[in-house]
């Protein structure tokens, strides 16, 4: 009787995976992920539209020690899209200077990287200083390829 309802069931999952809609099963070889290709925009343009909000909406948590668990998750979540868009940041170096850029890119991801573990262990202090050294990369890159506009205040 087990053998019977292993192989029903291994039909079954088998016949679903041939349904209309389904995602066809992956090519053999086929384990390499397709290389991130960035949508051209300009680069005020990105930053703008990937890093302003979640500054925006970091600055107004960050004003005081969260009082409830709404409060640290809004900081960890915001902490976590910002040091991801550090890594965003490495595929978008300019001509000039792509040393400088990537040195930037890298510290202010790791810089949000550990402003969400401060977050996540509750630790307002260390997400303080990770918070405002996550600023001082971005505004020292700013001054660097902003010509020293948008700079970001705590």
């Amino acid at each position: 009787m087990r053998l019977f309802t292993f192989l029903a069931s291994a039909t079954l999952v088998v016949g679903l995976g041939s349904l209309p809609g389904a995602a066809p099963a992956p090519a053999r070889g086929a384990d390499k992920a397709p290389a991130p290709v960035p949508v051209p925009t300009s680069m005020h343009d990105f930053m703008e539209g990937v890093f302003q909000g979640p500054y925006r909406r970091l600055k107004v948590v960050m004003a005081a020690e969260p009082k409830d668990n709404a409060g640290w998750k809004a900081i960890r979540g915001e902490a976590l899209i910002l040091a991801e868009g550090g890594n965003l940041l490495l595929f978008r170096k300019p001509e000039k200077d792509a040393d400088e850029w990537t040195k930037y890119s890298v510290a202010s991801r790791d810089a949000g990287a550990d402003l969400f573990k401060a977050a996540k262990a509750k630790d307002f202090p260390a997400a303080k200083k990770s918070y405002e050294a996550m600023l001082g990369q971005c505004n020292a890159c700013h001054k660097k390829f902003d010509n020293g506009k948008n700079q970001l205040v705590p």
